[in-house]
């Protein structure tokens, strides 16, 4: 009884507010769509492919004028050109070790066999047996796929990126983790750093850098240093007080408490942050293929730009074993404690790869991959031949599910958002934000959107929108549902998690390959897609928040006679409703970054103009303009969740 006392007074007060709301919101929907009626086609600022604003010519003159002057302003000369030769070079030195010819020889230094060797090695000395040969037998079979040089350049962009993110992340995470004051700063700068989808990155880094591998380089860094800064100081923060104060009574500097104490104690969680460093690192890597990254991600894009699907697996699979390696190895080095791998056996193991080594960089057979033994060509033949069949013998199929999406939802959301005068939209959008969020994140969608049309991309940035909406729902109505499931289930947790784990290691591409094969280049390809990429995160807030729910309120709630439906619905999701908001916040953000990926596929809008800014001089200025787009509607989604899993948060607490 005691705790039905406590949970009967917030729940109805949680419904309460939150049908009031919706109400609100219905109606706000209601007073758009009569509007839209009668204002359909009018001042939709709609701009063509070819057509270019003052704003995209200005960018066009700014990109020109630095390209005119990059050997001569003392900016560039002696600060911009230096980080561009230093990360070329660094980037550069790694890649003659392992991927390209060097020092005057015909291959990098340590051939293949080396590499597998010294893969191996390190992954047993980091982790264990088992992870180690998994290890050696994943970069083993990259040379197996006809693909070594490619996954060689790939991993020495990764690496030089992570080395590079480490160098700067693991001690700004000390810092934060040791200052408030510098936590409270660095804070909202990592939130922005992550809202931002990884195309946005791309063309502002070649305005100053140039494209090639080290704008590539720094894209990747800037994408991927925030989870090793967040969780460095979250593992320095989360460190044992009794023990610091302990360390600090006996004597103990500020130094020999930070490396005695608390560095030990946060060592698990800072590489944790490692592994989610690489892995972000190797998403991005592939990405930066745009702007001319060498590596897998090249090959990726080239396929998809001629939708040739078998390439694009092939190329796929071996970034999702480069992925999987990385990721078990980092992994199991998080989780492994203090155990120690045998010494004799590392001794052994050290002199079998020194060995292995020599042999690469003495004999051809040991340091070029014997293209005999290739079997990518039979892997590109047999998914050719695969979605010629897909597509040959379930075309009804796939077509029919593609175009009933396409015309039930897609097609009707996207005629509101398009069709409607501008200013319409943003007064409705502005006033959602109001009821759902706060002020203040009214005043920042405001301020999104007037920026938005000054962007002079609104048409585009509508039809992105509307995408993103579609996918948002799909996304959360799968994230419900299973999230709810595993979060009632141990089993079912048990068994889907590791899925959302091996899910959420791929990169972006990768999950547009079998998309692509199913439903060819389409608006529905990219927002399938983005629903598959976005669904794990989701689903993990959502089981998490479920499961945090107190059991004594659940029993209380099955012990006055509810179902399994009603408690679901009246208590457990009612009490996770702020779980659930983060989960909408974060399924918003993946969608975002896959959805404008998508534009490869044929999704269009901004995503396109992204990638038209890169290929076609003449466009670039459009392309920065969708990229600052692409971020515009990143900000406002992202405030707004989070002012509503906040004001959630507080009239739940009353």
């Amino acid at each position: 009884m005691v705790a039905t006392s406590r949970v009967s007074p917030t729940l109805p007060r949680v419904n309460i507010v939150a049908r009031s709301r919706g109400r609100i919101v219905l109606g706000i929907l209601a007073v758009w769509l009569v509007l839209w009626v009668f204002l359909r086609g009018m001042h939709t600022l709609a701009l063509g492919g070819a057509q270019l604003t003052t704003v995209h010519h200005w960018f066009n003159d700014l990109n020109d004028v630095i390209g005119a002057n990059r050997n001569s302003n003392p900016i560039f000369l002696y600060f911009f050109n230096y980080i561009r030769l230093f990360i070329d070079e660094f980037v550069v030195f790694i890649q003659s070790i392992i991927a390209q010819p060097s020092f005057g020889r015909p291959l990098p230094l340590i051939g293949w066999l080396g590499v597998v060797a010294l893969v191996g090695f390190v992954s047993y000395a980091v982790a264990n047996i088992r992870v180690a040969l998994l290890a050696a037998a994943g970069f083993f079979f990259l040379g197996l796929q006809g693909l070594w040089r490619e996954s060689m350049d790939t991993l020495a962009l990764t690496l030089a990126a992570v080395i590079i993110s480490l160098a700067i992340g693991i001690p700004l995470g000390i810092w934060a983790g040791l200052s408030d004051r510098f936590n409270r700063i660095i804070t909202p700068v990592l939130d922005f750093m992550q809202i931002m989808p990884s195309f946005v990155y791309l063309a502002p880094l070649t305005l100053f850098f140039l494209i090639g591998p080290a704008s590539a380089t720094i894209a990747t860094l800037i994408y991927a240093a925030p989870p090793v800064i967040r969780l460095t100081a979250h593992g320095i923060r989360s460190a044992p007080h009794d023990t610091v104060e302990a360390s600090e009574s006996l004597g103990s500097t500020k130094t020999q408490t930070l490396t005695k104490v608390l560095l030990p104690a946060a060592k698990r969680t800072i590489v944790l942050g490692v592994n989610q460093t690489i892995m972000a690192a190797l998403a991005m890597v592939t990405i930066a293929a745009l702007i001319d990254a060498p590596g897998l991600g090249k090959t990726v894009i080239k396929a998809l730009q001629t939708l040739d699907v078998g390439t694009a697996f092939n190329a796929g699979l071996a970034i999702v074993v480069m992925a999987i390696v990385l990721d078990r190895v980092t992994t199991a080095a998080a989780s492994r404690g203090r155990d120690r791998p045998n010494r004799i056996a590392l001794l052994v193991g050290g002199a079998l790869t020194v060995f292995a080594i020599w042999l690469s960089y003495t004999y051809i057979w040991a340091a070029e991959f014997d293209s005999r033994l290739d079997i990518g060509s039979t892997i590109v033949l047999w998914a050719s031949e695969v979605t010629d069949w897909i597509q040959s013998n379930f075309a009804p199929i796939t077509n029919g599910i593609k175009d009933v999406f396409t015309w039930v939802l897609i097609d009707p959301l996207q005629a509101v958002l398009v069709d409607s005068p501008w200013w319409l939209v943003a007064l409705a959008l502005v006033a959602i934000s109001v009821v759902i969020g706060s002020v203040r994140a009214a005043i920042v969608s405001a301020v999104c959107l007037g920026l938005l049309v000054a962007t002079g991309l609104w048409s585009d940035g509508m039809t992105t929108l509307a995408s993103l909406l579609v996918a948002t729902v799909f996304t959360m109505v799968i994230g419900l549902v299973v999230g709810v499931w595993m979060g009632r289930s141990q089993r079912a947790d048990r068994v889907i998690r590791p899925v959302l784990d091996a899910a959420q290691t791929m990169p972006h591409f990768v999950y547009l390959v079998p998309f692509l094969a199913l439903f060819s280049a389409s608006r529905f390809t990219a927002i399938a897609a983005a629903v598959v990429y976005a669904v794990p995160v989701a689903v993990k807030i959502v089981a998490d928040g479920i499961r945090g729910v107190s059991a004594t309120t659940v029993e209380a709630a099955v012990a006055s006679g509810s179902s399994n439906w009603q408690t679901i619905t009246k208590v457990q999701l009612p009490m996770s409703v702020r779980a659930v908001t983060l989960a909408t916040n974060q399924g918003l953000i993946y969608v975002l970054s896959m959805v404008v990926v998508g534009g490869l596929v044929g999704a269009g809008a901004l995503g396109y103009d992204v990638v038209a800014g890169f290929s076609q001089g003449q466009l670039y200025g459009k392309g920065l303009a969708a990229g600052i787009a692409i971020l515009l509607l990143g900000v406002m989604l992202d405030r707004l969740t989070q002012a509503a899993a906040n004001r959630t948060q507080r009239g739940g607490s009353r």
